[in-house]
């Protein structure tokens, strides 16, 4: 996993001191700023911290295992737990993107990040942005830039409340239908359900262990019968608690395999299987590829 730490040393040679000497670990950038230095294109892995990007121009970007091609004014979130990458920037790139860790938003501000519905529904953090909208979005930027660089007292209370606005924004943008709304039993179940299940995730270790991994496990948990718990998830999101479990083990399966070291054995291991044969089966069944070749394609 990349630090904030690690990013700032090996993107610009230095650790502002804005972040270093901060609470808020906050910091905003333009990107054709960066276009000038050589750099490396960046691998495909975990970061620790929060990015925003206002990206102009076109570009691939690999969002854990989807690839996305952008064109035109696009708007991205990066949480830390999902590894991402892009191709090299050309030199008619243009944007903004801010950088921060979680404690950024703790204390008085306590927003949340992790647990917004930006992070919970099935469509990616990608927005491609209406003049009108990039517009918006830009000017939220500039306000971010002016103040990170300027001597205000409370200049970080402004910026929380125009990083707030960028994902307050986005999450108007998202279609109705993926964001859970509170109204009903089902719905407060399928919340509590969803968020034990990522709880759990990322494996940031090989001896990690998963806590809940059957249905029973999680409705115990929840206090309900396993039948309720299921009927309460097929209402809401059309798929089954073992479907929910069984899909999001399938993901981090597939994001260990490729982005880290760990043998097959550890991977099986650490996402609760009884031995390497059920695992390899399971992996099968969900990909059509048994794990050491999709290690390798």
């Amino acid at each position: 996993m990349e630090t904030i730490e690690q990013f700032y040393q090996h993107k610009f040679n230095e650790l502002p001191g804005n972040l270093e000497y901060t609470i808020g670990q906050f910091n905003v950038f333009r990107i054709e700023n960066r276009l000038d230095r050589k750099e490396e294109l960046p691998l495909h892995v975990r970061r620790n911290f929060f990015k925003i990007m206002l990206f102009s121009g076109e570009n691939v970007f690999k969002y854990g295992n989807e690839e996305i091609k952008v064109e035109g004014n696009t708007l991205l979130f990066f949480h830390p737990d999902i590894p991402y990458s892009y191709q090299p920037l050309t030199s008619d790139t243009k944007g903004f993107f801010c950088v921060f860790k979680r404690e950024f938003f703790l204390g008085s501000h306590k927003l949340d990040v992790d647990n917004l519905s930006l992070f919970r529904s099935s469509v990616l953090p990608v927005f491609k942005l209406s003049t009108d909208d990039c517009k918006e979005v830009k000017n939220l930027f500039d306000k971010m830039f002016q103040e990170v660089n300027g001597n205000y007292i409370y200049k970080y209370d402004l910026i929380r409340n125009y990083a707030s606005e960028l994902y307050f924004l986005a999450m108007k943008w998202m279609p109705p239908e993926n964001l859970f709304q509170y109204g009903d039993a089902s719905k407060r179940i399928t919340m509590v359900f969803l968020e034990l299940l990522e709880q759990q995730f990322p494996i940031q270790y090989s001896t990690d262990k998963l806590k809940f991994r059957l249905p029973n496990e999680f409705a115990e948990k929840i206090s309900i019968h396993v039948n309720y718990l299921n009927r309460c998830l097929k209402k809401v999101t059309g798929k089954t608690t073992s479907q929910h479990i069984m899909e999001r083990l399938s993901t981090e399966a597939k994001i260990l395999l490729k982005h880290t070291d760990w043998s097959v054995s550890e991977i099986s291991d650490s996402l609760g299987f009884d031995d390497l044969a059920h695992f390899n089966k399971f992996f099968k069944k969900q990909t059509g590829l048994n794990p050491t070749f999709f290690r390798l394609v």
